[in-house]
């Protein structure tokens, strides 16, 4: 795998960038997470029929998809569509996302032989990936392409619960009790996000976001014992392209510090954890280091509640993001599938308006 910096667009003056970089744009960006989709008619239609894994290897479907929201509600960032298990099923693990359930492993990994059977990752499995950022390049125009992998604890869960767990339970105890076979499984998991994240990186994406879904599940003590070395290695295993590296988890205001350690350049912020709050925690841990640029964190709920709601929480939070070097405006966690697109249009609006 090739780590030479591709040559990239000129998008130095795109809000999103100017604030990853801790500087103030002229208007504060915005984008969401699981903009792509979800909520849009247009997505339903699209994908009627489609399995969401075959959709994912479909250049032309990636690129129409993650063209949707740019195109209805004018945000300030493209996100890739695709899904945390691609470099999973690439590498030719037999998995499948189940409607209603999400990412269902056959052979759920629970020792040396579950996790010697583990294929390597070809990154030509996953050309069509970097073929639909290609389409989207030249579709795009000013508007940077995020693209995103998850991260390694999340996938780690997946394939030792076997699918979606509440309490971990699995994930933990191995975790707990076989601490060698837990880093060599976080190790060649962290190979297949690398290179999943590096294919984007080549093909041209202007910013990339790692996701930790579960990492809240832990403390703060096992993160950086049983998870840091893994996220840290992705996150530094992409710094020689130069662009923003956003890291983001659910329930993580405890880990928030130890995330940035890691290498985030921004750092994500869910809903429990005011802005303000959240870059005070930050400066605290490392006084020494640049301001922080953070991006967050609308209750993705808040959506529902009417618009004398949200627009009394947008305009707080877009007060509480003036704390940072930079801020981003994003939901706490993804779009919900029932949220009507006028809303998160009107919302794209008011946090445009607002200085």
């Amino acid at each position: 795998m090739t780590t030479t910096s591709p040559v990239r667009r000129d998008l130095a003056e795109a809000p999103l960038l100017a604030a990853a970089r801790g500087e103030r744009p002229t208007r504060t960006p915005v984008w969401f997470m699981r903009q792509a989709g979800r909520s849009l008619p247009e997505y339903r239609a699209l994908r009627e029929g489609v399995p969401m894994l075959q959709a994912c290897f479909t250049p032309d479907m990636v690129a129409e998809v993650t063209l949707q929201p740019i195109r209805r509600h004018g945000v300030d960032a493209a996100i890739l569509f695709s899904d945390i298990v691609v470099p999973l099923k690439a590498a030719g693990i037999d998995l499948d996302i189940v409607p209603g359930t999400g990412p269902v492993v056959a052979r759920p990994v629970k020792d040396e032989a579950t996790l010697d059977a583990l294929p390597e990752l070809d990154a030509a499995r996953l050309d069509p990936v970097g073929e639909a950022v290609g389409i989207l390049i030249r579709e795009l125009g000013e508007t940077p392409l995020i693209g995103f992998a998850g991260a390694p604890f999340t996938l780690a869960s997946y394939l030792i619960e076997g699918g979606p767990s509440r309490h971990h339970e699995r994930t933990k105890a191995l975790m707990h009790g076989r601490p060698e076979l837990w880093h060599a499984l976080l190790g060649k998991i962290a190979d297949y996000t690398l290179t999943f994240l590096q294919v984007q990186i080549g093909a041209g994406v202007d910013a990339v976001q790692l996701f930790d879904s579960w990492a809240g599940a832990l403390s703060e003590k096992d993160y950086r014992e049983f998870v840091f070395p893994h996220s840290q290695r992705v996150l530094a295993g992409l710094a020689y392209a130069g662009i923003p590296r956003i890291h983001f988890g659910v329930g993580t205001a405890e880990l928030l510090p130890a995330m940035r350690e890691a290498g985030a350049d921004v750092v994500g912020v869910d809903w429990r954890l005011p802005l303000d709050e959240a870059v005070r925690r930050l400066e605290a841990a490392a006084p020494d280091a640049p301001k922080p640029v953070v991006q967050g964190n609308l209750d993705p709920a808040i959506l529902f509640a009417g618009w004398d709601v949200v627009e009394r929480e947008v305009r707080r939070i877009h007060e509480e993001g003036k704390a940072a070097a930079g801020h981003v405006f994003n939901l706490g966690h993804g779009v919900m599938p029932d949220t009507d697109p006028a809303v998160l249009t009107r919302t794209v609006e008011l946090i445009h308006s607002l200085r």
